[in-house]
């Protein structure tokens, strides 16, 4: 009897050896040494109908390598960007970012832009971005491919109506809001290659000159260069 008791206690001890490794190990696979920030560890991100952990890189002895370990770049045209890129324009960083892309993005009222040329944004881009390369933002009003742009950021051609001719043509013509209804406008983060990349500059510059509210625009200076630099997740389309 006293034998069946002690069998009985040596294969309790050894399953619980057993699950308490069991429990260990998951923990250890899913536990991360570098987060986000101390209580964030990463963020899932809905990018192309795919789930995306965007998060840091978790080998502490990771460097960069290629073209964003450069110091210095020719300047003009790679110039150090201002803080403050235009008036009532909120300048964001990293986590700024993150929770946007978290909150905003997820709920469809805000979208982070990547400004850069098509070329650059098939090189890699942060998750969630849409790719609209500053150039289009500086077109003509009229020009479809700025239509088409305004409108995936929630802005409509205002209707060309003879009323609403007759409505305008007393207005002055440094009324930006003219020819755009912005009252559906989205909340946006613009974004290039760093702070020495003037590409997402100007697309602000010129979103403001179409008269999208600056408020709803937000500039992420260190772009793709302190995205790497922190080693938070790239994506490539």
């Amino acid at each position: 009897m006293n034998r069946i008791i002690m069998l009985k206690k040596i294969r309790n001890y050894f399953l619980l050896v057993f699950l308490s490794s069991i429990i260990l190990w998951s923990a250890g696979a899913v536990a991360q040494n570098v987060n986000i920030s101390k209580s964030l560890p990463y963020v899932d991100v809905d990018y192309k109908n795919n789930i995306i952990r965007l998060q840091r890189n978790q080998d502490s002895k990771h460097v960069l390598k290629g073209g964003f370990t450069k110091t210095s770049r020719n300047c003009p045209p790679f110039c150090i960007q201002p803080m403050i890129v235009a008036r009532g324009v909120k300048t964001v960083g990293e986590l700024e970012v993150v929770d946007f892309i978290s909150k905003d993005v997820k709920q469809k009222t805000g979208i982070i832009i990547d400004a850069r040329t098509a070329g650059w944004h098939k090189k890699g881009t942060i998750p969630g971005s849409v790719n609209i390369p500053f150039t289009i933002f500086a077109m003509d009003e009229t020009d479809p491919e700025l239509v088409a742009a305004m409108k995936s950021i929630g802005v409509k051609q205002k209707s060309t109506s003879s009323n609403d001719d007759s409505f305008w043509s007393w207005a002055s013509d440094d009324d930006k809001n003219a020819n755009w209804d912005f009252s559906n406008a989205k909340d946006l983060v613009l974004w290039c290659n760093g702070m020495w990349c003037g590409q997402s500059p100007r697309a602000i510059k010129s979103l403001l000159k179409h008269g999208y509210p600056a408020n709803k625009i937000n500039y992420f200076r260190g772009g793709m260069q302190t995205w790497l630099i922190l080693g938070l997740t790239v994506v490539k389309p």
